[in-house]
């Protein structure tokens, strides 16, 4: 590769709302969408809740001319609703699905059923190692009472490990998608001071878009209103992040977004906002790491935030044991109901009663065991979460204590991307 090796990528990402009976005005705006990326034609397109498999089949048909390769990631039972779309081959893909995901008998907000994943492409561009990512985490259905955070976090944990992990190789690394974080909130922070991802709205110098990068707007139809009442000019859930390694430096040249319309029809592509990146990649002589001077450990970034996140996952884990104890009394208790149903039908002095009796109480044996079940895998997955997190952070603790030559074995991936921020 040349010295002044230098490279644009064009990025586009929407979370197209596209769910089969659900989504208003489907089929015409996932046309639209195909019209729109053959005309602009970027270089790579992540999109998100593109729910039916014919949907990505009609819109890998539409445009193969344009993006020659894709690929539509399946999971769980309805599936992941991820899918992305090249212009360049690509070398490999794989995908994570994430430990937790909410709660079955949730069934009105239906994450539980869809595989939330990160999918994960590797694409070679010129020489580049390019690791490419798209997903889309848990919603947000109540900002005043979130039922979901802890499950959002330990999200967040799974990817940006997932990342940190498979793209040690990668020269450069996009992560976009529906991340159903605000920008400050915990598990937006703790993906971007582990991973070293840096935040393509907060870098670039030229933004063209919603008024502060929101993807979420009032002026789009098919948004609900009453949850943007709190956030006048709208919210900020969807992201492209990025950061470059081993020599290499990128920069986002511009970014775009839609603002509640279709730049062509009028009519929105999704209830989302799309976000279009230009990026721009170049060869960076080797530097000093300036983030080698350390200071005190509890003031440190990573710590902070890994500190707040365990504090969320111990309450976290305390709940579901609580679930599974109580589930657990009802498992006793049912188990008792019944041993006094079956020896009163022996018994034939209340035979009927009993017999009328005995479908509820093993519904109620059958549902409580189920609960008892989900709430003890529950529990299982924020223990793991929250094991790692205290490694990690004793890791953090000692690498601040010890001074630059510890920090390569802390996080290889959020050096380089301080690096690449810095230089």
């Amino acid at each position: 590769m040349k010295p002044n090796f230098s490279m644009r990528l064009r990025v586009f990402n929407l979370n197209c709302w596209a769910i089969p009976y659900l989504s208003k005005h489907r089929a015409d705006r996932v046309k639209r969408l195909a019209d729109f990326l053959n005309l602009e034609s970027f270089d790579l397109a992540l999109l998100q809740e593109v729910w039916s498999e014919q949907d990505f089949q009609y819109l890998r048909q539409k445009l193969l001319p344009t993006y020659p390769s894709a690929h539509y990631f399946r999971s769980g039972i309805i599936g992941s609703g991820l899918c992305v779309f090249s212009k360049h081959p690509i070398q490999e893909f794989t995908q994570h699905v994430y430990t937790l995901n909410g709660y079955p008998y949730m069934i009105h907000h239906g994450d539980w059923f869809c595989g939330k994943a990160v999918g994960l492409l590797v694409l070679h561009l010129s020489g580049l190692v390019l690791n490419a990512y798209v997903t889309h985490l848990h919603a947000e259905y109540n900002r005043q009472k979130d039922i979901y955070l802890a499950h959002r976090v330990v999200q967040a944990w799974e990817l940006a490990h997932f990342i940190h992990h498979t793209s040690k190789k990668a020269d450069v690394v996009l992560l976009c998608g529906d991340l159903n974080l605000h920008p400050k909130d915990l598990g937006c922070r703790l993906l971007k001071e582990w991973t070293g991802l840096r935040d393509a709205y907060l870098e670039t110098r030229d933004f063209k878009g919603s008024e502060e990068g929101c993807t979420m707007v009032p002026d789009n139809c098919y948004v609900n209103q009453k949850e943007l009442q709190p956030f006048p000019c709208g919210i900020r859930i969807d992201y492209v992040l990025y950061k470059a390694v081993s020599g290499f430096y990128i920069s986002c040249k511009t970014l775009k977004t839609t603002t509640g319309l279709d730049p062509h029809s009028g009519s929105p592509l999704s209830d989302h906002e799309a976000l279009m990146a230009t990026l721009c990649v170049r060869h960076s002589p080797p530097q000093e790491d300036p983030s080698s001077t350390h200071g005190a450990a509890e003031n440190s970034p990573l710590v902070t935030v890994l500190r707040e996140a365990l504090t969320e996952l111990d309450q976290a884990v305390a709940q579901a044991r609580r679930w599974a104890t109580c589930a657990g009394y009802v498992i006793g208790l049912g188990l008792l109901l019944l041993a006094v149903l079956c020896s009163l039908a022996a018994g034939g002095g209340v035979r009927e009663v009993a017999i009328l009796l005995w479908t509820p109480s093993v519904g109620l044996l059958l549902g409580a065991g189920a609960v008892y079940t989900f709430h003890m895998q529950e529990a299982k997955g924020l223990c793991k979460a929250r094991a790692e997190l205290q490694h990690v952070l004793g890791r953090a603790r000692e690498a601040q204590d010890l001074g630059p030559e510890s920090q390569p074995a802390l996080s290889l991936g959020h050096q380089e991307g301080n690096r690449a921020e810095d230089q």
